[in-house]
Order: structure tokens, then sequence, then C-alpha cells
């Protein structure tokens, strides 16, 4: 697909063509080839499934300075391109915020919204924004907002180690998981998908991962408060990564919002709670 600003995304579409069309956006870091329910699946539910790489990762161009209300330029000229007049939209961890900006920006376009272990805005008022978080989230993001340039450097040597070995990544991250999450990385083929996953998504550079970090340490370029769409949240509250204290606030601006809060869940539950919410994004309004 090419954008209105020329620059180039990469797409996938699975399940069936003539189908309910929702988006799927991937998590940070991620791509198009992140965790989704097998096509045949999809096209038996009826659903056709859009996942693309978003700018930066994969084979999608980057977009320098993004914000997370920009995803919805992206979005509208993929669906453009497809013919698409209405279509739902579903985000998982780094894609969330995402959803809730097409959510937000496209009420003309977009019938329903699912955000899976999401973040608040950076600015969100009466949240102790890093309370709950991992201490590698927050070094991250506190070395983003304070020092973009090392955190620039720091990252894309970090990514240059995962692209070599993308096991790598999920070692980093072994200490910090949750028993739920350990769980559910410790089988094989979410394994194999998740390290699939990273290496497509930093196979090109780094700034993919980068412009989500600045994006969610900056302004979001919406309100939260101004999405009218059905809209669920989904959060584990053993989540350390997300901390779900960003869902329940959240959960108190928008209007008519549904959240689901599972006490035993944690991050990477999210992947096995996402073939459920693709049937509530599909159900009839």
């Amino acid at each position: 697909m090419r954008t209105n600003d020329g620059r180039h995304l990469i797409a996938e579409l699975s399940g069936d063509p003539g189908g309910r069309s929702v988006f799927l956006l991937h998590g940070t870091p991620g791509s198009r080839l992140g965790p989704a329910p097998r096509g045949m699946v999809l096209y038996q539910r009826g659903m056709q499934l859009i996942a693309y790489d978003r700018p930066g990762y994969g084979e999608s161009d980057r977009l320098a300075g993004r914000s997370v209300a920009d995803v919805a330029q992206d979005v509208l000229a993929i669906a453009d391109d497809l013919g698409l007049e209405r279509f739902s939209v579903v985000g998982r961890s780094g894609g969330a915020p995402h959803a809730l900006a097409c959510a937000a920006l496209m009420s003309d376009r977009v019938d329903r919204t699912a955000a899976l272990v999401t973040l608040a805005p950076r600015d969100a008022v009466g949240l102790d924004w890093f309370d709950g978080m991992a201490a590698s989230n927050v070094d991250a993001y506190t070395s983003a907002l304070d020092d973009p340039i090392a955190f620039t450097k720091l990252f894309t040597l970090r990514s240059d180690e995962i692209r070599r070995d993308p096991i790598r990544l999920l070692n980093d991250l072994r200490s910090e998981l949750p028993d739920s999450d350990r769980a559910v990385v410790a089988d094989a083929g979410v394994r194999s998908m998740l390290l699939r996953n990273y290496q497509e998504a930093l196979r090109m550079s780094a700034w993919g991962w980068i412009d989500d970090a600045l994006a969610f340490s900056s302004p979001w370029g919406f309100d939260p408060a101004d999405i009218d769409c059905p809209v669920l949240l989904w959060h584990g509250e053993q989540d350390v990564f997300s901390p779900v204290g960003h869902s329940r606030w959240l959960a108190e601006r928008i209007p008519g919002v549904t959240a689901v809060l599972e006490p035993a869940a944690a991050h990477f539950d999210a992947l096995h709670a996402l073939p459920g919410i693709l049937t509530w994004l599909t159900e009839e309004l």
C-alpha cells in the first residue's frame, strides 16, 4: 500500500475476503507476522483480518516523529485501498493505544474497538504511570523522555543483537516475567511465532521500536474521552509491562467502555484472549 505522503506500508490479509473486516495492530516490537488465529479459522468465522507492519517495522517505511494519532492516516489509507467503508480495530500491547486512536479519530469508519494490555497516555492525570511496571520498561521509557538521543543509540544496538538472535529478547525478559507469562511463552508454538515476529519487526531497522517508545512518551494527539464507538479493554492484573492501572484509568474516561480485568492473567495471556475478542468485534451491533 502507499500512503498519501508517499510511504509504503506492507499488509497481510487472511480469512474471508467477503467477511467482516478487522484491523489487527501488532505490539512493540512486532510485525504483521504477530499473534493471530489461522486463516482457516478466520474464514470459518466469516472474518477478514488485516495485519500490517506499522511504520518503521518490517518492510513498512518509517514515519519520523510520529505520534500515536498518526496511525489513523495509515489505517485509513489501507482501508481505502481495499475499498472498506466500515471495519473494526484491535490492538495488543503497543498496538492498543493505536487502536484507541483509530476509534477516537475515525468514528465514521470504525464499528468497534478492542485494546488488550494497553498503556495509558504518559500525561494521564491522577495515574502513577510507572506503578507496577517492570524495571526494564521504567528505564526505557524514562530514557526515551529524558534523553532520546542516548535512548536511540541504545535501542539501535539492542535491536542489532536481537536481529542476529531473536531469542535474546525473550531471554532478556525472562527474569521479569510473572508465572502466568512464563507458562504462555514456554509453549513451543508460541515461542516460535514470537521469534519470527520479533525477527521480522527488526529486520530492516530499529526505528519502529524506537519511534513507538518516543510516541508513548509524548502527547498521543487525541483524547480517549472522545471515543464514541463500543470499546472493550482487556487486561491481566499481573501484567508488569503495561500495568493494569492504565486500563483502569482509561475505563473511567472512555464512554460506555467494557473493561475485562483478569486477576490471574498477565501480559502474554492476551494471546489466548485474542480469538474471543475477535468474535466480539465482528458480532452484530
